[in-house]
């Protein structure tokens, strides 16, 4: 489809910036998370704005019904824990079982060193809860509770160290777990099903108010596909753990599980092909033309910009020398870059973005665990990396007027 505007009233908020916060969490502190997704297509990446203070009388400021079903199909209700954690603006929080924000506190830490933040789901039917204004995660534990640990940021503050299911380490390792991400203020709901870092639970959101929308449903037998799928690519295979989850390539780069080279190939012929060619890339600010000279890629157009050659774990993270500020200029174009270069379109396509999915992963290079996370979406979207909004393909939704939100837990 084509680029859009970012829309009047959206928060500013980045998938990179999720991204880093769970990297964080992956080395003791998930600092002030605030999830969601900026329009990367046409837009700068953004670092987000702490949640706005609802105004009163707002639906924020009362609160959003939340009702959370489980139809895995595979786990009784009694054996499913939720965790809705985040940042509301000034400090890292919690919602306690009776939908109350709390502040996350150090004295949490119970004998055994971590937090009971569960909130369990109802024994029979779906459960009601009430979602207030904030920017975090809905986790789902299936099996086994997840071990949040409460401890000091940099700041000397009540931090939070989240569940890094990547690292083998991790005390959550062994938990069956996954997350919805969002942002809830007086500017509306605004969420994501993700697997920018791991895929494990299949999950999809319904947001009703001012339209009826989903997102996040993968088609019958999904789950087993995008295993299936990822196991099968030589590259990828070693990202498959068991029938637990499945890793992201990037955090499969740190634990020996994934090629730190696997895009430099496809790298060097963009380089090789755009020293003789331009490349053009359209944002909102108008359309810039590539070449590159010296070792860098470097456009002129609104803006002068340039990039240096990208590593495989710059493209995978969409960051490095595609890092993109919060700007709107160079912002726009690295996303756009980052998106090319993981659906390896950049060879093929000499205008940025393509919109056409058939065109995306179709080479051995290519980002093929998100290629499985898109083959098994009902609707094409995903989250397979952090700028898999670009041209709108992520399983991302918003509403400036929302009345419910419905957190479905899919069959496997």
């Amino acid at each position: 489809m084509p680029t859009s505007k970012h829309r009047a009233g959206a928060p500013p908020l980045s998938r990179r910036r999720v991204l880093g916060l769970a990297a964080g969490a992956a080395a003791g502190i998930g600092a002030g998370l605030a999830a969601g997704s900026a329009r990367a297509s046409d837009g700068p990446a953004r670092t987000p704005r702490p949640a706005a203070r609802p105004r009163t009388g707002s639906r924020a400021a009362a609160g959003l019904p939340l009702t959370v079903a489980n139809r895995t199909g595979e786990f009784a209700s009694t054996s499913i824990w939720l965790y809705i954690v985040g940042n509301d603006g000034q400090q890292q929080v919690r919602v306690t079982p009776d939908g109350e924000l709390k502040p996350v506190a150090l004295s949490d830490n119970g004998s055994d060193g971590f937090t009971d933040y569960a909130i369990p789901l109802s024994g029979s039917g779906d459960t009601t809860l009430t979602l207030p204004p904030m920017s975090g995660r809905i986790y789902a534990a299936l099996g086994d509770k997840l071990k949040f640990k409460a401890v000091e940021d940099g700041d000397g503050k009540a931090g939070l160290a989240y569940p890094a299911g990547w690292v083998e380490a991790d005390p959550n390792y062994p938990v069956l777990h996954d997350c919805a991400e969002f942002t809830y203020n007086d500017r509306g709901m605004f969420c994501n099903t993700t697997m920018v870092d791991m895929f494990s639970v299949p999950m999809a959101i319904h947001l009703t108010g001012a339209k009826d929308q989903t997102t996040g449903a993968l088609e019958d037998g999904g789950r087993a596909r995008i295993f299936s799928d990822v196991a099968g690519q030589d590259a990828f295979s070693r990202l498959v753990v068991d029938d637990r989850r499945v890793i992201a390539p990037g955090h499969g780069l740190d634990s020996g599980l994934f090629a730190d080279d696997h895009f430099a190939s496809y790298v060097d012929e963009v380089w090789s092909a755009y020293a003789s060619k331009d490349l053009k890339v359209t944002t909102n600010a108008g359309t810039f033309t590539g070449r590159v000279s010296g070792g860098k890629l470097s456009f002129t157009g609104p803006g002068s910009v340039s990039f240096d050659k990208p590593s495989t774990r710059d493209v995978l993270f969409c960051d490095g020398a595609l890092a993109a500020p919060n700007d709107p200029v160079v912002g726009p174009v690295a996303a756009i870059l980052g998106a090319a270069f993981n659906r390896t379109t950049l060879l093929d396509q000499a205008e940025q973005p393509t919109t056409d999915p058939a065109g995306f992963y179709g080479t051995d290079s290519a980002h093929h665990y998100a290629k499985a996370m898109h083959a098994a979406s009902e609707d094409g979207r995903a989250y397979g990396f952090a700028f898999d909004d670009v041209a709108g393909f992520a399983s991302y939704i918003e509403d400036g007027a929302p009345a419910t939100m419905t957190l479905t837990l899919t069959p496997f």
